[in-house]
C-alpha cells in the first residue's frame, strides 16, 4: 500500500502533533501528583493517552510503555459498546482482558470522550495499576490463581460518570470488593481528574483550529506516522527470521515454557508471528493479546532510526499473528494476574530476534522484565498492601555497557524510595544497591544486578511475587556471555536460609522478624570479555563492580600494586592462556564468583536459546 505525501502544512502539523503529546503528559503529571497507593505514585505504574474520535491513538503519556499498545484493543471495546451512547459529561471505565482489551484486573481504564458542541472529537484515555482489585490474593496478581474468577472484580465497559452524575452504585460495589478503599477510590479519583484536564486541553485545541481542520490534522499525522513506519522496514533486508526464549516455570518443580516469534519482513510490510508459544498454563501467567501487540509496537519503534509520531496509523504495515489459546493469547477463563512475566519477556524474545536482523541496534537481554511482590498484613489494626516493581539491570549494547538503575525499556517504572516505603509499611528496607561481581561479561559488560531485603515488623507477612530468569538467563550477543540468574533468598545468613520459587504457587508467609532478600537477573554482554579494554577493567574494579580475582579470571586483567594498576605483560600472557582453554560450560568462572558472594554453592546453569534464520 501506497500513501501519498501530506498535503498539509507542515508546521502545523508539528504544532498540533506536540499540544497532543503534551495534554498527555500533562495527563501523567496529575495522575502522579494526586494519586493515592505507592504502586502509581511512586512506582508509576500508569499510562495516559489522546485517541481521536474514532478511537484511534494519537498521543501517548510518558510512563508505562508495555500499557500503551493496549489501548487501540480497549478502545476498540469501548465503541464497540458505547459507539452510539457516548455524551458529553460521560465517562467509562472498565478491566476485564476478555470483553474489554484489557490486560489483567487490577489495570484499570478510565475514559472520557471529548465533545466540541454536540460533536464527539476524541477521548482522554488512562490507564492505572490499582492497589487491589480484591480476589484471591492482596494486590490481585497471584500467580496460582487457575481462573480469572479468582482474581477479582471484572468490570466490562460501563459508565462511571453519566451525563456528569456519578455512577454511586458502582462506588459503593467497588469499595467492598477490594482491601485498601481508600487507596482505590484515590487513584480512581487521580484518573478522572487527569481525563478532566485534558478533555478541557483538548477542546481548546480543536476550538483553535476548528473541527474539519483538526480532523483533517489528525489523519494526515496518522498517514505521516505510517510513512515512516512503512519507509524504516523497507530499509530493513526481507527475510525470515526465528527466535525462542524460555521462561523458567511455576512453583518448586518449574517447567520450561517456551515463548517464540517468527518476523518476516516483505517490502514495508512486517509480520509477527507468535506461533510455537506454549499454550495457555493452570496458572496467572496467561498475558492477554493486548500485552503482547503493546511489545511488538514498543519494539519496533525503539528500533527504528527516525522518530516515529505516537498516531495509530504506525500500526498499519504491522501483521501480528498470535494463536488463541496459547499463553500469549488465552481463552477465557484463563487466569491472567500475572501475565506481565510474559509481557516482559516479549521484549526480550523480539529483541533476540531483531539481533539476527539489525544487530548493530540490539542490546543483549536485561534482567528479564520488572520483578512483581506484594507485601500484605496488618499493621496493628489497619490493613496494608505494598506492591512494587523492581527493575534496573539493562543488557550490553554494541558501543557501550549495560545500564544499571535504569527502568527496563518497557516501562518508565521507578524503584520505590526507601524511605517512603519505611515510612508507609511496617517494614525495613536492610539492603539495596548492585551485586559485585555480577551480570553478563563481555567486550561490553551487562549491567550488575541490583538486590533489595526486607526484614518484617508485622506479626505476620504475606508475599505474592513473580520474578524470573534463574535458569534461563539473559542471552548474551555477539560472544558476550548470558547475565547472571534471579534468587529469592530468605533469611540469609542464618541457619534458616533458603531460596524460594521464582514464581510461587502459594502465598509465602513471613514471621516477625524474618528476611526476604530478591537479587535481580543481571543483564548479558556483548562481544568477547577478552576484548574489554584492560583500563575499562580497571574502573570496574576500582567501582567495586567486580574484584580483582574476577577481572584476572573473567576477562584475564591482572592487576597489581596499591592502588591497583595494570600489569600488562602478565594480562597479555593471562589473555592468551584464557583464549586456549577450554571455559567449565556447567560452572563457569564468572558464575561461580557471583554465586560465592551470595553464598550459594548449588546451581544449575540452563542456556537452551534458539535463533532460526
Amino acid at each position: 500500500m501506497t500513501v501519498q505525501s501530506s498535503n498539509v502544512d507542515p508546521i502545523t502539523m508539528e504544532v498540533v502533533q506536540n499540544a497532543l503529546g503534551a495534554i498527555a503528559d500533562e495527563m501523567a503529571l496529575v495522575i502522579m501528583r494526586t494519586a493515592y497507593s505507592t504502586i502509581v505514585r511512586d512506582s508509576m505504574d500508569y499510562s495516559t493517552g489522546v485517541c481521536d474520535r474514532q478511537g484511534r491513538i494519537v498521543a501517548h503519556g510518558m510512563t508505562m510503555a508495555l500499557h500503551l499498545g493496549s489501548f487501540p484493543d480497549a478502545m476498540a471495546a469501548l465503541i464497540r459498546d458505547y459507539g452510539d451512547d457516548m455524551h458529553p459529561g460521560d465517562m467509562f471505565i472498565w478491566n476485564d482482558p476478555y470483553s474489554g482489551g484489557g490486560q489483567h484486573l487490577p489495570d484499570v481504564y478510565i475514559v472520557k470522550p471529548v465533545f466540541a458542541g454536540d460533536e464527539l472529537e476524541g477521548f482522554a484515555a488512562s490507564l492505572v495499576h490499582q492497589i487491589d482489585m480484591g480476589g484471591i490474593a492482596p494486590g490481585s496478581a497471584a500467580v496460582y490463581a487457575r481462573e480469572i474468577f479468582q482474581e477479582g472484580l471484572r468490570i466490562p465497559p460501563i459508565k462511571l460518570y453519566e451525563r456528569g452524575e456519578p455512577n454511586r452504585t458502582f462506588f459503593k460495589l467497588m469499595e467492598k470488593n477490594t482491601r485498601i478503599p481508600d487507596k482505590l477510590s484515590g487513584d480512581m479519583r487521580a484518573q478522572v481528574a487527569a481525563c478532566r484536564t485534558a478533555d478541557a486541553a483538548l477542546t481548546s485545541l480543536i476550538e483553535r483550529y476548528g473541527s474539519g481542520t483538526y480532523r483533517k490534522i489528525v489523519e494526515e499525522l496518522h498517514d505521516h506516522a505510517e510513512r515512516i513506519m512503512r519507509t524504516e522496514i523497507s530499509a530493513l533486508p526481507d527475510g525470515t527470521w526465528s527466535f525462542t526464549d524460555y521462561i523458567d516455570g511455576l512453583g518448586e518443580a518449574p517447567e520450561p515454557i517456551p515463548l517464540k516469534v517468527t518476523i518476516t519482513i516483505d517490502g514495508g510490510n512486517m509480520t509477527l508471528d507468535w506461533t510455537g508459544s506454549a499454550q495457555q498454563v493452570d496458572a496467572a501467567i496467561n498475558c492477554p493479546v493486548p500485552f503482547v501487540k503493546s511489545a511488538c509496537h514498543l519494539i519496533v519503534k525503539c528500533l527504528a532510526e527516525e522518530e516515529i509520531p505516537n498516531f495509530e496509523g504506525f500500526i498499519r504495515p504491522l501483521n501480528i499473528i498470535v494463536p488463541e489459546g496459547t499463553i500469549v493469547n488465552p481463552l477465557p477463563p484463563a487466569a491472567c494476574a500475572a501475565r506481565a512475566i510474559v509481557g516482559w519477556r516479549s521484549l526480550d524474545l523480539l529483541l533476540g530476534c531483531f539481533a539476527q536482523i539489525v544487530p548493530d541496534r540490539v542490546p543483549a537481554a536485561g534482567e528479564g522484565g520488572v520483578t512483581f511482590p506484594s507485601f500484605s498484613g496488618y499493621d496493628g489494626d489497619d490493613r496494608f498492601v505494598c506492591t512494587e516493581a523492581w527493575a534496573g539491570c539493562w543488557g550490553a549494547l554494541p558501543d557501550r555497557d549495560g545500564a544499571f538503575g535504569i527502568p527496563n525499556p518497557g516501562g518508565n517504572l521507578t524503584n520505590q524510595p526507601v524511605e517512603m516505603v519505611e515510612a508507609l509499611f511496617p517494614l525495613e528496607i536492610t539492603r539495596y544497591g548492585m551485586v559485585e561481581n555480577s551480570g553478563g561479561p563481555g567486550k561490553h559488560r551487562g549491567s550488575n544486578a541490583y538486590q533489595r531485603e526486607y526484614r518484617f515488623l508485622s506479626d505476620e507477612t504475606q508475599m505474592v511475587m513473580r520474578s524470573d530468569r534463574r535458569r534461563f538467563l539473559p542471552y548474551g550477543l555477539e560472544g558476550g556471555r548470558a547475565g547472571t540468574p534471579s534468587w529469592n533468598l530468605r533469611n540469609t545468613g542464618t541457619s534458616e536460609q533458603g531460596a524460594i520459587p521464582v514464581m510461587p504457587m502459594e502465598p509465602v508467609i513471613f514471621a516477625k522478624g524474618e528476611t526476604f532478600r530478591h537479587v535481580s537477573g543481571g543483564g548479558g554482554g556483548h562481544g568477547d570479555p577478552l576484548d574489554r579494554a584492560p583500563e575499562d577493567v580497571l574502573e570496574d574494579v576500582l567501582e567495586e563492580r567486580f574484584t580483582a580475582e574476577y577481572a584476572r579470571d573473567v576477562y584475564g586483567v591482572v592487576l597489581t600494586g596499591t592502588p591497583f594498576d595494570i600489569d600488562r605483560a602478565e594480562t597479555d600472557r593471562h589473555r592468551t592462556e584464557l583464549r586456549n582453554s577450554v571455559a567449565d560450560a556447567e560452572h563457569p568462572a564468572y558464575l561461580t564468583y557471583f554465586h560465592d558472594a551470595l553464598g550459594i554453592h548449588e546451581f544449575r546453569l540452563v542456556g537452551e536459546r534458539e535463533m532460526e534464520s
